[in-house]
């Protein structure tokens, strides 16, 4: 018995964390995102074990997936900028609308109906994999970015939605990227790039959001971010992102949308699971 649980329970989960970091840091590396779409379900099923009340459990795994995510994030970031891919003005523009966005959904995530945001975001998911599997450049809106105005919303929009369902924000900042023309390689940097204003700020956020729970809390957790969690799928995470980020600039560009299309699709599905 560890802490109250059976020895092989307990190896159940860390080699079910342990996997999913391997999972979240070559997505991070492909796509520029964090990798939440995969870290969320895990961590659900681990606190679920580990009989975490479901008013906090949701919580408990948003804020731990976005600390996962903050080195794995950077990492990915400095691979890609160091290949020259980043596009620097969009990550200048979004950075602090993003960050409002992300405040928000972090001080409101305990009692919003997120089932709202989930919801859209479905929709918006299938729309863009869609797009990415079928339609390829049929669907753009325009082969050059957007004014200031309508780019700031998008900012304020990938962060809010980033804190309320525990992602990086890669899988909305790729869309609208490649919406308006982007190349898949530089609109997968550029997303990396945005992610770790969000990942970090979401981080403290839900730190700060947890604390008056903490007595709900499972041992080692600082507010709604599990330390635990963080120290098993972290390292794993980040070390995989170089790897991911060799394949992005190693794969062809259609086979890079294919592959972010069939996981929009997988992300999509696992948000409808949760809604029904």
């Amino acid at each position: 018995m560890i802490l109250g649980y059976p020895i092989n329970e307990i190896a159940w989960l860390v080699l079910l964390i342990l996997a999913g970091g391997v999972v979240t840091g070559l997505l991070a590396g492909m796509f520029g995102i964090g990798g939440g779409g995969i870290i969320v379900p895990v961590l659900y099923e681990v606190f679920g074990i580990l009989h975490v009340t479901d008013a906090l459990r949701m919580q408990l795994c948003i804020g731990t997936s976005l600390a996962i995510i903050v080195p794995t994030t950077l990492r990915s970031y400095i691979g890609h900028k160091k290949k020259g891919a980043v596009i620097p003005e969009v990550v200048r523009l979004w950075t602090v609308p993003a960050i409002a966005g992300v405040v928000i959904g972090a001080a409101s995530a305990s009692f919003a109906p997120s089932m709202v945001f989930k919801i859209a975001f479905v929709f918006f998911a299938l729309f863009i994999g869609t797009k990415m599997l079928f339609a390829g450049d049929r669907w753009n809106v325009s082969d050059q970015l957007p004014g200031r105005g309508l780019l700031t919303l998008y900012g304020f929009i990938t962060g809010l939605l980033s804190s309320l369902v525990g992602v990086s924000g890669g899988a909305v900042s790729n869309a609208v990227l490649t919406l308006y023309g982007q190349p898949m390689q530089r609109a997968v940097a550029t997303s990396a790039g945005i992610g770790v204003p969000i990942t970090i700020v979401g981080t403290i956020g839900y730190a700060i959001a947890g604390w008056p729970h903490i007595a709900q809390l499972p041992p080692g957790s600082l507010g709604f971010v599990s330390l635990i969690g963080f120290v098993l799928m972290a390292p794993v995470s980040s070390y995989m992102t170089s790897y991911g980020v060799q394949l992005a600039h190693w794969l062809p560009r259609r086979q890079l949308e294919i592959g972010f299309g069939l996981f929009l699709m997988l992300v999509s599905a696992r948000f409808i699971a949760t809604l029904v």
